[in-house]
């Protein structure tokens, strides 16, 4: 299978951010990052399976887990496992994730709805259930590394500074349907995918890079804060808040992820925008949430 084809980009100052959307995108500032390649699509089931193989790495969401760690807990029930999305029988609150997320034990990478499940007939889609450390630790073995925001939402952009999409201004040009993402009513109709789809079944961005937007969430390198850090006061496209977090346990150091997913909906997450952002844990791994790595 191999990696994937790396785009290198010119670098350069755009506007990062958004004033007009979530608060934890603002403030909208001019950002500059150095030259650097980003691969064009996120990684794939075949490609980490490769990794996988060449490696015998065993993800988070495959390894036992600790009593310790959880105090109280029914031992039984500490098996591993996997978050995994489940639609709705019809309308619910959307402030309770819990109706559409479950916990699935042996949901992984392999097997991304649970035992049972396959990849075998989604190998060109993106990987999924990787956690932050599964990310980097396959970066590191392909000789790359993950993208900062900055670059990622550089790259995202496709050189059109300041637009809303990656593409324009129009979620939907003409009614035409550009990134995977929910097309329906939330979170138990979706005229969509359903799901994942094949990496590059959507146009590409004025890079050449695909599913930038929708499809999985993408981890970065940088550690989440609650708003864009005031211009100057940290170089987030030079990587210096990638030590933030050393020793601070996995499930409470908070990463950014980026470009939304196939969940994304204009009624519960319009995070379908190379500006959005999102916190994950270190450890978490789900349904939706994969990476492309940078160099």
């Amino acid at each position: 299978m191999g990696l994937t084809e790396l785009v290198e980009l010119p670098g350069g100052t755009f506007l990062m951010g958004s004033d007009r959307h979530y608060p934890e995108e603002a403030p909208q500032h001019e950002r500059r990052v150095d030259p650097f390649a980003i691969e064009r699509h996120p990684v794939t089931n075949a490609q980490f399976a490769e990794f996988v193989e060449t490696t015998g790495c065993v993800t988070v969401a495959e390894r036992e887990l600790d009593p310790a760690e959880f105090a109280g807990a029914d031992p039984a029930e500490l098996v591993p496992g996997s978050l995994v999305f489940t639609p709705t029988a019809g309308p619910v609150d959307l402030n309770d994730w819990r109706q559409w997320w479950r916990w699935v034990p042996g949901a992984q990478w392999r097997h991304p709805f649970g035992p049972g499940s396959s990849i075998d007939d989604r190998l060109d889609h993106p990987v999924v259930h990787v956690s932050f450390a599964d990310a980097a630790a396959y970066a590191e073995w392909a000789g790359r590394r993950l993208p900062t925001e900055a670059e990622w939402e550089y790259a995202a952009r496709g050189g059109l500074d300041g637009a809303e999409y990656a593409w324009g201004d129009e979620r939907m040009p003409r009614g035409e349907v550009l990134a995977n993402t929910w097309l329906g009513d939330f979170p138990y109709r979706n005229e969509g995918w359903g799901g994942t789809s094949p990496v590059g079944s959507y146009p590409p961005n004025g890079y050449g890079l695909v599913d930038v937007i929708g499809n999985v969430w993408e981890w970065t390198a940088d550690a989440f804060a609650p708003r864009h850090l005031p211009p100057g006061s940290a170089s987030v496209d030079r990587g210096e808040r990638r030590d933030l977090l050393a020793g601070v346990p996995a499930s409470q150091a908070m990463r950014v992820t980026k470009g939304g997913s196939h969940l994304c909906a204009p009624e519960y997450c319009r995070r379908y925008r190379p500006a959005a952002r999102s916190a994950q844990a270190e450890d978490s791994a789900t349904t939706n949430l994969g990476f492309r790595c940078a160099r």
